[in-house]
């Protein structure tokens, strides 16, 4: 069951009842491993991503194959915050984390559903899991299940550029909209002048099947993006600051990873740990409850408060290994109790009489006592 964060905890938990609250999270995490420990430094020799790796394959695996994302998608970085030892730690200091582990991920920009991610390790060893860290085959990769089926791909200016732009629109038949850096060859020098340019206004420059405009939101700064899904540079005369159409599509559609972000933080089961197996395992949970969520309201058209769909899922989980513990003889009474009222059975003892034939020791009594009573 997923332990949810409880931000009241420091409340109503005193000094030493919340040390010892938190050793037994960390003594309860401690054996918790996601590989063969026998074979790892063999397998750690071609892959970085080692101690988690067919964990982390196999989830994204199952995201693919349980939901087919919309029309719009959003491709950019998470952050899971880590400042333990790890050789492949990102500093990306506009993160509320500045330091951690970095997933690139392909989001639905409308439910907001994880499909496909990859983690950042840096340079792999020679062997079959080294591949080109550039941005364009980065984005090559997360495509590559939604590769010739129509849908567009926003992107922030880290990815975005434009020998990209026309290889996806040609090749795998998938438009973007994106923000540009300034400093890309191909963009004409008239679109980054600004000095006398005035405020609001909007330069568009065509090519084939690609659009590249400069917006001025205020003085001597501009915006960058391209789009190979608008066909015309058209102006919103009704929004502040006339803006063109291409950037309220982008900023309509660009939040995705942003909003899947806000949701992990909210109900995290995440802990703090050194281990960076065990902070990339905690976002791919939280990722679960969210595309979980998801699915469930695509199936049945039910809106649920998320703190009560995890609580109910977290049951759902559980209640086969509830009922077989139930199986055991020797299972305390208020365990089994507390296991009944989850699950909803019903014990075998409330069906029969309440007296019983035999004598035995009062359960409410003190030990000392040695009471025996025949009311059970």
């Amino acid at each position: 069951m997923p332990l949810l964060w409880d931000k009241t905890i420091d409340s109503y938990l005193d000094r030493n009842e919340r040390r010892k609250c938190w050793k037994d999270i960390f003594c309860k995490m401690k054996p918790l491993r996601f590989d063969d420990i026998e074979t790892r430094n063999y397998r750690k020799t071609t892959d970085k991503l080692a101690p988690i790796r067919s964990v982390f394959d196999g989830f994204v695996e199952r995201c693919l194959e349980c939901y087919s994302v919309g029309e719009n998608c959003t491709i950019d970085e998470m952050l899971e915050g880590f400042r333990g030892r790890c050789s492949f730690r990102q500093y990306i200091p506009s993160k509320p984390n500045k330091y951690g582990i970095k997933i690139q991920a392909l989001v639905d920009s409308k439910t907001y559903y994880t499909s496909n991610m990859e983690v950042y390790v840096g340079t792999q060893p020679d062997g079959p899991f080294k591949c080109d860290n550039s941005p364009s085959s980065i984005v090559k990769r997360l495509i590559s299940p939604i590769s010739k089926t129509g849908r567009n791909i926003t992107m922030d200016n880290w990815y975005t550029s434009i020998p990209l732009a026309i290889d996806l629109l040609e090749n795998h038949k998938l438009t973007i909209v994106g923000t540009i850096r300034k400093n890309k060859r191909e963009i004409p020098k008239c679109f980054l002048d600004t000095k006398k340019r005035e405020v609001n206004s909007t330069i568009f420059g065509y090519e084939k099947n690609i659009i590249l405009l400069s917006y001025v939101p205020r003085k001597n700064k501009n915006v960058m993006l391209i789009s190979t899904m608008h066909e015309k540079g058209l102006i919103d005369d009704s929004t502040v600051g006339k803006k063109p159409e291409v950037i309220l599509y982008y900023n309509s559609t660009k939040s995705g990873v942003d909003v899947v972000d806000e949701k992990k933080e909210e109900y995290s089961v995440a802990r703090v740990s050194c281990r960076w197996s065990l902070t990339v395992f905690f976002s791919l949970m939280n990722i679960a409850g969210i595309n979980s969520q998801i699915i469930y309201y695509e199936n049945t058209n039910k809106v649920i408060p998320r703190r009560l769909f995890l609580k109910e899922l977290g049951k759902e989980l559980t209640k086969n290994h509830m009922t077989r513990r139930l199986q055991i003889p020797t299972l305390s009474f208020t365990l089994r109790q507390n296991i009944l009222k989850l699950t909803g059975y019903k014990s075998n003892e409330e069906t029969t009489s309440d007296v019983v034939t035999s004598r035995t020791k009062c359960f409410f009594c003190p030990s000392r006592k040695n009471r025996f009573t025949k009311v059970k």
